[in-house]
């Protein structure tokens, strides 16, 4: 028996309880699981072509297959009952001892979930609930760390990046107070992505065609790559070492960037001819995936090695609709996952090194477009139902997760689907990255599910530039000589001053956390 797409406007309206929105906030939503609803369908090869209408038939109502793999695919809808909670300047997000990151969805929107105490239970959470608030402009992108479950760096209009620490309970009132500031750049903050292997290593890019990567641990800017895009920039990501970038630009130019060496190793003009943004990601062969639009601004998605930019791999049209193609790669499964803003599907495709390379696999619809789309890391998934990923499609005041499993009769954990993914070690500090040192993920395995590390705080440690003294020069008379001891008695007093005040605010913080954690206590034994 076929189960029928749920219909998003036969659950309960929300506005009666949720603030009154503000122009372009970000939004994060609250997600709680009920029991799945399954979708199955199974289809066949039929062609070559990629929009469905030729390339696949329905024959039944079994699980679908995918072409080239042999993997057998259910999209899973679960559409819970949320609350949109919209300010500008600041996102709220639910928290427990691991925060999953999602992967960037249009307009740098991102939905954060994390699971409840009590995962069965659905509906609204309270309109009071507290925010991460200290933006004075809103907030553009965020990004979870992949190295420490607790940190979350967020980007804004306000030309600055925050670096946040999430406590394991759920705090009683607002994150007002950033770990850290970072501020370098002079227009809008849109970019965000955290190393893939180093330690506190963060880049940002901004409206003023800057790309800056910065240490978090110190707050120092490592690299600033400010002469290498003459126009906006419209995606950065890093591959799976970090020792490279591919970025898009407004000037339809693709480009591979040493950062360390501060040069651009390959480029390709027009990769697509269109003049809509373009995105690019890499896989884990090396070579780089893209979407775009042709001339007669159809959608198009294209494969390419770096090391010949003249002919693509492949390139394929899709469509005619105007949303921009976002890309969410899956390196261990090798499958991408197309979403656009305005879309009611979710298209996958299979990268393989057999042509025609780029293997159409099928297509998950609904009835609502969406709003934007978040990406759950693989850590993040439950093997024991066979899940290969989960999407958090975000509508107007609905979050609706949608779940890929693979079927399997076995209750067995599953080697082919869970090959050693990224843990949450890093490789590298920052240091030795920006020495010229690269190192692959540190893998972990998945065959007794993520078990999140203890909370680590980060600390930020500030180089005192006072460290770095003048030379010395010699005295020319004792009259000179006696302003600058005075200066430096007075300097090394505040010094003094300044430590003390900064060690009594940590126990005070200290002090705080520990009386909160005592108030959750007792409140969760009243209930």
């Amino acid at each position: 028996m076929r189960a029928e797409a749920p219909d998003l406007a036969r659950l309960p309206a929300l506005g009666e309880h949720a603030p009154s929105p503000v122009p372009s906030p970000s939004v994060l939503l609250w997600v709680c699981e009920p029991e799945p609803l399954q979708l199955t369908r199974e289809s066949r090869r039929e062609g070559k072509s990629v929009d469905g209408s030729s390339s696949w038939g329905c024959s039944g109502a079994g699980p679908w297959r995918a072409a080239g793999s042999g993997l057998s695919v259910e999209p899973d809808t679960r559409v819970p009952d949320t609350t949109d909670t919209r300010r500008a300047g600041s996102f709220a997000l639910t928290t427990s001892s691991a925060p999953y990151a999602l992967g960037p969805p249009p307009q740098r929107i991102r939905s954060v979930s994390a699971p409840q105490p009590a995962q069965d239970q659905t509906g609204r959470v309270d309109k009071n609930y507290p925010l991460v608030t200290g933006h004075t402009a809103p907030v553009l992108d965020i990004d979870w760390c992949p190295h420490n479950d607790n940190v979350i760096a967020s980007a804004s209009d306000d030309t600055t990046i925050m670096v946040w620490q999430i406590p394991d309970y759920t705090p009683m009132r607002n994150i007002t107070e950033p770990i850290i500031t970072l501020e370098g750049h002079s227009k809008r903050v849109g970019i965000l992505s955290w190393h893939p292997t180093a330690r506190n290593v963060l880049l940002s890019a901004g409206g003023d065609n800057m790309i800056i990567i910065w240490n978090v641990g110190t707050g120092e800017v490592l690299l600033s790559l400010d002469d290498m895009h003459p126009d906006v920039i419209h995606s950065v990501c890093w591959n799976s070492n970090g020792s490279l970038l591919a970025t898009t630009c407004k000037d339809k130019t693709l480009r591979i960037i040493d950062p360390r060496k501060g040069q651009v190793v390959a480029e390709r003009f027009a990769a697509h001819e269109g003049m809509r943004p373009m995105r690019a990601v890499f896989t884990r062969q090396g070579h780089i995936f893209t979407t775009g639009f042709t001339r007669m601004s159809q959608r198009e998605l294209g494969l390419w090695d770096p090391n010949n930019f003249e002919e693509p791999v492949a390139l394929q049209e899709m469509d005619t609709s105007n949303g921009v193609l976002l890309p969410f790669y899956d390196p261990d499964s090798s499958i991408v996952y197309l979403c656009g803003k305005g879309d009611s599907s979710i298209r996958y495709f299979e990268i393989t090194d057999e042509p025609p390379f780029v293997h159409y696999l099928n297509t998950f619809s609904s009835k609502e477009p969406q709003r934007g789309m978040g990406f759950m890391p693989k850590r993040g998934l439950d093997v024991s139902k066979c899940e290969i990923a989960r999407f958090y499609k975000l509508h107007e005041r609905k979050c609706e997760p949608i779940i890929m499993t693979v079927p399997r009769k076995s209750d067995l954990f599953q080697d082919d689907l869970y090959p050693d993914t990224p843990g949450p070690e890093p490789a590298l500090e920052a240091d030795e990255w920006l020495s010229g040192q690269d190192a692959d993920p540190v893998l972990i395995s998945l065959r007794d599910g993520y078990v999140p590390p203890k909370h680590r705080e980060l600390r930020v440690t500030k180089r005192n530039i006072l460290d770095v003294r003048p030379p010395s020069v010699p005295r020319r008379s004792q009259s000179s000589s006696d302003a600058p001891l005075s200066q430096q008695h007075t300097l090394e007093t505040l010094l003094e001053e300044i430590k003390a005040l900064r060690e009594r605010v940590q126990a005070q913080e200290q002090r705080i956390t520990a009386l909160e954690n005592m108030l959750c206590e007792l409140v969760d034994g009243t209930d």
